[in-house]
């Protein structure tokens, strides 16, 4: 484990920290939809996460979600941080989008490595930093952009995260995460069907042209 951890986190932590996170990391290995936090949850432990994508998503009282964020290779999702050492309960639900590998942190060594490894105070402030910018991008879309432009936005994250042109998505997924109506993303991706920038299968999405 200890070469995976170094590969996406030696760039950030020095051999001291790396050697304790292969010493007391709990591996955790997760399949594309399971759940890994749910709101109301309380934390023992913060993810490092190793490979794959995880989706965070802000749940309302009626079960309706809002996508924030996704967490790829050599991130944590800071509020987790925040949750451990504060014994609060969770207030993000985060799923696994893609099947993902993490090396789960004890919560006592979290604040132990706050005082010992300057890298790791830096990596979690800038994870809050990063988290904090992601979030308010969000907010941004949902005030400023028209769900034309979110949806063109959301398939290209899509096909980042996945690295192919084409996406295993549902028009109620994207809906969930966009906080829309089925009915509204089936209108707007055909619409973009007719105009040759993507092709529509079942349940997937090849795209075409969507970078203009």
């Amino acid at each position: 484990m200890l070469d995976e951890i170094k590969i996406n986190y030696g760039h950030l932590f020095e051999e001291g920290l790396l050697e304790e996170i292969n010493d007391i990391g709990i591996i955790k290995t997760v399949k594309a939809g399971d759940e890994l936090i749910r709101t109301g949850q309380y934390l023992s432990a913060m993810p490092l996460l190793i490979n794959g994508v995880i989706k965070v998503m802000r749940e309302d009282e009626d079960g309706f979600e809002l996508m924030l964020y996704f967490l790829e290779k050599g991130d944590t999702c800071a509020m987790t941080f925040s949750c451990c050492t504060g014994s609060a309960v969770s207030e993000i639900r985060a799923v696994a989008e893609t099947d993902s590998t993490l090396v789960m942190i004890p919560v006592e060594k979290m604040e132990e490595w706050l005082g010992k490894y300057k890298s790791w105070r830096s990596f979690i402030f800038d994870s809050y930093h990063q988290r904090l910018m992601e979030v308010l991008a969000t907010i941004d879309n949902i005030a400023f952009k028209k769900m034309d432009e979110r949806l063109l936005e959301y398939l290209r994250n899509k096909s980042k995260y996945y690295n192919d042109s084409e996406i295993k998505v549902t028009h109620q997924d994207i809906a969930f995460d966009l906080h829309t109506s089925r009915v509204v993303i089936s209108r707007l991706l055909k619409q973009l069907e007719k105009t040759n920038r993507i092709k529509l299968n079942r349940n997937s999405i090849r795209l075409i042209d969507i970078n203009a």
